[in-house]
């Protein structure tokens, strides 16, 4: 494992399932060569614990921001603190996830209106986003197609990667990267198993969304770092290439969005 470097970005860590082994979640990543990881925010109660994990092991980069299923916790205020969080932490490296998700909730509206403004902030503060969107593909294009118009669309990852080959083209001309998950090794995938055969080489980023979505052949089990190592596999069988050319073309992908050049 010694010349693979891999990138696992976008993960959870702080969740209760974590509590009592994290210590050694950490050593099977590092063992496994996991050199960096960007764990994602989805409520702005979270950003403390995600400063602390941080700090307390090097591999660990966060973003900061509100998830479109908890999009009815936004506020006036909202926009100022992660404004303050992403200043005041080198560590922060992006704004979300945020996006639509209208696949277990329909508030429409409420969802647009938590996303809008991080997606200039996001702008503002020269900081991809990290983009959480199901079953909302249509309207989450027009929305950054409305601000690639305006000269204020975000760079950004459409992380955990779920539609089609036609949305992709769409998210990869506004500038996006494709980041694939644990889904991608799942048997009847066909349109994401395809999105992973077109995406270019320096557009996709891997994953694991833990503690969610682990990968064949870990399929029900709790999710964890270490397992991207899975997703690079799998992802290199699609692509008819090697573990090796993966985690290179992904590792510089995800420096190249996230920036952590600049942070150390």
């Amino acid at each position: 494992m010694s010349d693979i470097e891999l990138i696992d970005s976008h993960c959870h860590l702080i969740f209760e399932n974590f509590e009592k082994d994290l210590q050694d979640v950490v050593q099977r990543l590092r063992s496994r060569g996991v050199k960096k990881l960007v764990h994602a925010c989805c409520e702005l109660t979270e950003i403390p614990k995600l400063k602390k994990i941080s700090h307390e092991f090097n591999e660990i980069y966060y973003s900061v921001g509100l998830h479109p299923l908890e999009a009815k916790k936004w506020e006036i205020s909202s926009k100022s603190i992660l404004r303050r969080s992403a200043q005041e932490d080198r560590r922060v490296v992006a704004i979300g996830e945020l996006g639509l998700d209208f696949f277990k909730n329909k508030n429409k509206i409420q969802q647009i209106d938590a996303l809008i403004p991080q997606m200039e902030l996001a702008f503002e503060l020269e900081l991809p986003v990290i983009i959480h969107c199901r079953d909302a593909a249509i309207e989450m294009i027009e929305i950054c197609k409305d601000l690639s118009r305006k000269g204020k669309c975000p760079k950004g990852v459409l992380h955990c990667w779920t539609g089609n080959p036609n949305e992709m083209k769409q998210f990869l001309d506004l500038g996006f990267y494709i980041s694939f998950s644990g889904i991608v090794t799942f048997p009847k995938v066909h349109e994401i198993h395809e999105c992973a055969k077109l995406v270019p080489n320096d557009k996709y980023l891997i994953e694991t969304d833990s503690p969610f979505l682990a990968p064949v052949p870990h399929r029900g089990k709790r999710n964890e770092p270490a397992f991207v190592e899975n997703v690079a596999n799998f992802l290199a069988d699609l692509r008819s290439t090697n573990l090796l050319t993966i985690a290179k073309e992904s590792f510089r992908n995800a420096e190249d969005l996230f920036k952590f050049d600049l942070l150390s």
